[in-house]
C-alpha cells in the first residue's frame, strides 16, 4: 500500500532550464560528456553554481547572462501543488527528491508550497545523484515508510526505474493529466 508519494522537483514541480539549454546546445557527443559532467559536479556539491554557470557559458560559448536568464526562467507546476495540496496531501506523506546544485526550495516555491513537503532529499547535501540508490535510501527514511510503499514520479525515465529497483513503484512524469490517470491506475 503507497504511503508516500515523492516528487522531482525540475521537470516534474517547475520546468527545467538546464535540460531545455542541453538540448539546445549539446549537438555533439563531446558536449553532452561535458554537460554532464558539469551536472555531476554540481548537483554532488563539488562545483558552487557560479563556477558551473561560467563553465556553462564557455562550453556552449554563451555569456554568463545568457545562461543565468535561461536558467532563471522557472515555471512552477501550479497545477500539480494544486493536486498535491487538496488530493494528496491529506493521504499520504509527500517527499522532494532532487538532483540539485544547492537548497532552492525558497527561491521556486512559495512558503506553503514549501510546506507540503514532509521530507526533502537534495542531492547537494549528500554528494551523490539520481540514480545512485543510496539517495532513494535516504528520503525513504526521511519519510519513515519503506520503499515498498513509496511512489515516485521523475521526468527522467532512468531516474523512475532506478526507483523501481530500489523497491518503489514509479511514474515517468510527462505533462498532469498523464501523471493523474497514471497514478489513479497505481492507487487503484
Amino acid at each position: 500500500m503507497i504511503k508516500a508519494i515523492i516528487f522531482d522537483c525540475f521537470g516534474v514541480l517547475t520546468n527545467d532550464g538546464w535540460k531545455a539549454l542541453r538540448e539546445e546546445y549539446c549537438t555533439t557527443k563531446e558536449l553532452q560528456d561535458a554537460a554532464h559532467d558539469l551536472d555531476i559536479a554540481v548537483n554532488s556539491g563539488f562545483m558552487s553554481n557560479a563556477e558551473f554557470v561560467s563553465r556553462v557559458a564557455s562550453l556552449f560559448g554563451l555569456n554568463r547572462e545568457e545562461v543565468e536568464h535561461k536558467f532563471g526562467t522557472r515555471h512552477t507546476n501550479t497545477t500539480l501543488f494544486s493536486f498535491i495540496e487538496s488530493t494528496l496531501k491529506p493521504k499520504y506523506k509527500i517527499g522532494l527528491l532532487s538532483n540539485a546544485a544547492y537548497n532552492m526550495l525558497d527561491e521556486l516555491f512559495l512558503p506553503d508550497q514549501v510546506a507540503l513537503f514532509d521530507a526533502v532529499t537534495l542531492s547537494c547535501d549528500l554528494g551523490i545523484v539520481k540514480p545512485d540508490e543510496r539517495i532513494y535510501a535516504d528520503i525513504v527514511a526521511k519519510l519513515d515508510v519503506t520503499a515498498a510503499e513509496c511512489l515516485f514520479t521523475d521526468d527522467v525515465e532512468r531516474y523512475c526505474t532506478a526507483a523501481r529497483d530500489a523497491g518503489m513503484e514509479a511514474i515517468t512524469y510527462g505533462s498532469f493529466l498523464q501523471f493523474e490517470r497514471d497514478l489513479q491506475k497505481l492507487l487503484q
